[in-house]
């Protein structure tokens, strides 16, 4: 078991800029708040259960990055949409697949599609700048930026490490009775050149810095909207940095969101110096989601074929050229479309009629300025595997409660 420093606690002094709340919120003059650890420099080594975990974990994303060389392409896309997505739901943002696919299209989208979309944005930006440089603070606030974009109110703070106190839990206004209070916001920016400095080390088992380096960016809690979903990215970015990824997202938030209880609870262990725990959990995770998007990537495969049965289309037709680029462009508009085919929007809008007729497309957007198509059986896969990684996740939770011995009444 490796040993890893718990949080420390202080008390400060509670100076509200504005008295909201109940009479309770109103007298608060002090909070406890978390003083997570220096750990840039701190060494961990997973052994017995833990080694094991990981060195499966890395086995699983290798063989997924690696077995589906011919179909990366579209897997790629697939799989970023996928984990924004379920990182999305954690916050409780759910637009719907065909929500967010008129989004993706440029149709008139709601508000959720859009954070939704900008999730997606901003986990590209992050997972990109990784591949080419050691992981930034610049590229932290740039990934921020883009993720709360949709929100006017939100972006006014966005792309800067709070300056000010945040809670998680408990009342609107104070801190009082929260789940977790972060560190203040004068030690935000300390504290995450100590987790940068962490991540950019290159002597760690890849997991297992992944692992740490997201619980303590949950931990710090450095902006004052968005840290679950760009802490969740921060995985991503680390696994493109260290080599373990080059093509594929793993879509580890769909085990997360499959429980958020436990994901929660073992952020909390973290915190008192558990962390072991989190590492197994990122990376038992880790194995259930590729292999769950390993089965999609079949799944997807066997989908051109079945689409040609489906359509018959004549050879050198517009329908044709779509078919043969629907896995790389499921969500399609009028101008990406055209671009495809090259051929006459005219002749486009044709084929996409005679797709959709043929139950190969589906119409989201009916605006006739923004209409937008979709491969249904893409969106379909899409709900299926995070429906998949939800059932692996839940198994394992269950075999690991059998294994444990029932405890009798005084022991």
């Amino acid at each position: 078991m490796t040993t890893w420093p718990e949080h420390q606690t202080e008390i400060r002094p509670w100076n509200p800029r504005h008295r909201q709340g109940s009479r309770a919120d109103h007298t608060l003059d002090s909070i406890e708040v978390s003083i997570p650890p220096r750990i840039a420099g701190l060494a961990y080594e997973p052994v017995g259960a833990v080694a094991r975990a990981h060195e499966a974990a890395v086995i699983a994303v290798a063989r997924l990055e690696a077995g589906h060389g011919q179909y990366l392409a579209p897997l790629s896309d697939f799989l970023l949409r996928s984990e924004s997505v379920a990182s999305s739901k954690i916050e409780h943002i759910d637009a719907g697949w065909r929500a967010f696919g008129k989004a993706i299209g440029g149709g008139k989208a709601s508000d959720e599609a859009r954070s939704q979309l900008a999730a997606v944005q901003a986990l590209i930006a992050l997972v990109d700048a990784a591949r080419t440089a050691p992981i930034t603070a610049e590229d932290l606030l740039g990934a921020h930026r883009l993720l709360m974009a949709p929100d006017y109110y939100a972006a006014k703070d966005s792309g800067t490490f709070r300056d000010v106190q945040n809670w998680i839990g408990g009342s609107d206004y104070t801190p009082i009775d929260a789940l977790y209070v972060p560190p203040p916001p004068e030690l935000v920016p300390a504290l995450m050149d100590d987790l940068l400095a962490f991540a950019r080390r290159t002597d760690l088992p890849i997991l297992a810095q992944a692992a740490i380096a997201h619980a303590q960016f949950e931990s710090i809690h450095p902006f004052v909207d968005g840290n679950g979903r760009i802490g969740r990215a921060l995985i991503s970015a680390i696994l493109r940095r260290r080599g373990l990824t080059d093509r594929v997202t793993v879509p580890m938030a769909s085990v997360m969101l499959a429980d958020t209880s436990r994901y929660f609870a073992q952020l909390t262990s973290y915190r008192v110096g558990n962390a072991d725990e989190f590492v197994e959990y990122l990376a038992l995770a880790a194995v259930h989601s590729s292999e769950a998007a390993a089965e999609s990537a079949r799944n997807l495969a066997t989908l051109p074929h079945r689409w040609r049965d489906i359509a018959r289309p004549r050879a050198g037709s517009s329908d044709e050229t779509l078919l043969a680029h629907l896995l790389d462009r499921p969500i399609l508009n009028i101008d990406s479309a055209h671009r495809i085919t090259g051929t006459t929007e005219a002749s486009t809008y044709r084929a996409l009629d005679r797709l959709t007729a043929a139950g190969v497309l589906e119409v989201l957007a009916e605006s006739k300025r923004h209409r937008v198509w979709a491969a249904v059986d893409v969106i379909a896969e899409l709900d299926a595997l995070s429906a998949a990684i939800g059932k692996r996740s839940a198994a394992d939770v269950r075999a690991i409660r059998q294994a444990v011995p029932a405890r009798t009444p005084g022991t």
